[in-house]
This record gives structure tokens, C-alpha cells and sequence, in this order.
């Protein structure tokens, strides 16, 4: 008689999930270096996915800079007013009107932070291991490159209004490295003043009441040569100047300062992100 078979060897638990490609034991947290910006694009993907829900914001925030170009470009460009070193006055706007468009996008986003708090998202996210700082600055980019798309909107206006810009792919990203860094700035800014003031209202009121001094302290529509003394000083003080400065040399090829420009954008974003970080507990509370 032939010997019976062995019976066969029994399977473990863990061979098992293998062969089905399930896992029994949780997977570890990720560490190394990519974690921090890996959890900033993250949030920053997050902020973005909002656009997707409603792009009204988009078309409704073209309308103005659509109207300076229009009317304050077209009307002083015919009364040769403001001294531009020969360059039409709409051409000069326009880097202008970049930045003044992306800021005030920006300016408002600590709006959106104090909605997160009111709705109980904010408590969640500050519980979990992710930085505080890898939050403000995913949502300081996603404000960013919003801030993008309006720059590209008021970019083919001002092109149909024939102010001559450069096409040069280099100097468009560059464009696109100055708009980022100025609006990060700029929404770090608001979520700073969020966690001081901590209620819409509030920050509504102080928002509308520094927008507007910021953008006329600043070289938009003028050159800082013609500025009185102490609005010199302010503007030399201001982000949005050398936003504006390294938008217009760029843009348009005027001389410019891109290394101090880059310099002062890079470490006011960097100082907002700090600031708004350490801020941003007391806003949860």
C-alpha cells in the first residue's frame, strides 16, 4: 500500500494576507526628510480642491483689475501725467495690477482659516502629527497659485490692450515665482491677523483698511522717486514694492533689482509663515 499523503502544512495568518495583498499589521508613519513638504502639498491640494465647488471667485475677482486697466490705464496713458521713463503709462500698470489683484486675494484668506475654526476643522487638523507651519504654508501656496490664475487673467487683458510683455518662458516663471512668494506674504499675513483678532468681522474690518494703503503706499501706479519723503520710506518698507519691481522688469524689461526683489519676497513669506504659525493655536482655542 502506497503511504498516505502528508497533510498539507498549514498556512500562516501573515503568508495568507500576503498572498491577498492584505495588510494585518497598521503601516508606520512616514518619516524622512520629504514628510514636511509632502504634507504642504497635501494641504495645499486640499485648498485647491475648493476652486472645483464653486470657480465664481475666479471670474468675479477679474472685474476689477479688467476696470484699472480699462479706465485709470487708458485715461492716464492719454494725459501723460506720471513720468514712466518712457514707457506707456498702461504698460506700467499693468505689473501693478498683477500684484495689487493678487494680494487682495490674499489679504482675505485668514477669512477662510477663522470659517475652519467656527466649523470644528481647524480643532482637527491642529490634533493630528502634521506642523502647524507644513498648514499655514499649504494653504499660503494654494493662495499663491490662485493668485496665479488671476495673474494669467489680467496678463491676456492687458495683451488685448496691447501693453507689450514679454513671452519669454524664463521671465514667465520667474513672474510666476514673484506672484507666489508676494501672495504667501500676503495670506500669512491675514491668518496672523486672524489669530489676533479672531473674528470675521474684525478681520474683515482691518483687511479693507490696509489693503488700499498698502496698494497706493506702494511703486503700482507711481514711481517711488516722485513719493514725498515718508512715502518713500513706507514704500521701501512695503512687500508689494518689490513685487511690483520684479514684476515690471520681467514683464516688461525696466530695471530692476530681481536679487533684492526675490530676497525680500522669499523672507517676508518665510517671516509670515512663522508669525501665523505661532498664532495659529490661539485661534483653535
Amino acid at each position: 500500500m502506497s503511504a498516505a499523503p502528508a497533510a498539507p502544512r498549514p498556512v500562516s495568518a501573515e503568508k495568507q494576507a500576503d498572498a491577498f495583498g492584505l495588510l494585518l499589521v497598521p503601516p508606520q508613519a512616514r518619516t524622512g526628510r520629504m514628510v514636511l513638504p509632502s504634507r504642504v502639498v497635501a494641504f495645499c491640494v486640499v485648498e485647491l480642491q475648493k476652486l472645483r465647488h464653486d470657480r465664481t471667485e475666479l471670474y468675479t475677482r477679474a472685474v476689477q483689475p479688467a476696470l484699472w486697466l480699462l479706465i485709470f490705464g487708458e485715461t492716464f496713458t492719454r494725459i501723460k501725467a506720471i513720468p514712466t521713463g518712457g514707457v506707456p503709462y498702461i504698460d506700467y500698470l499693468a505689473p501693478g495690477i498683477i500684484a495689487q489683484s493678487a494680494m487682495f486675494i490674499a489679504i482675505f484668506y485668514g477669512i477662510m482659516i477663522i470659517w475652519e475654526r467656527d466649523a470644528g476643522v481647524l480643532a482637527k487638523l491642529l490634533v493630528t502629527p502634521t506642523p502647524r507651519s507644513a498648514l499655514i504654508t499649504g494653504k499660503a501656496f494654494a493662495a499663491g497659485v490662485k493668485a496665479l490664475v488671476q495673474a494669467v487673467v489680467v496678463i491676456v487683458i492687458a495683451a488685448l490692450l496691447g501693453v507689450a510683455m514679454t513671452w519669454n518662458p524664463v521671465r514667465l516663471a520667474g513672474v510666476a515665482v514673484a506672484v507666489v512668494l508676494g501672495s504667501a506674504f500676503f495670506s500669512c499675513l491675514s491668518m496672523a491677523i486672524a489669530g489676533i483678532v479672531l473674528t470675521r468681522d474684525r478681520l474683515m474690518g482691518i483687511g479693507q483698511a490696509i489693503t488700499m494703503p498698502l496698494f497706493f503706499a506702494s511703486n503700482a501706479l507711481y514711481p517711488v522717486s516722485i513719493m514725498p519723503g515718508w512715502l518713500q520710506a513706507v514704500s521701501r518698507a512695503n512687500p508689494l514694492s518689490y513685487q511690483v519691481d520684479a514684476l515690471r522688469g520681467l514683464l516688461l524689461g525696466t530695471p530692476s533689482h530681481l536679487a533684492l526683489d526675490y530676497g525680500v519676497l522669499a523672507f517676508a513669506a518665510a517671516l509670515g509663515i512663522v508669525a501665523a504659525s505661532s498664532l495659529l493655536g490661539r485661534l483653535a482655542q
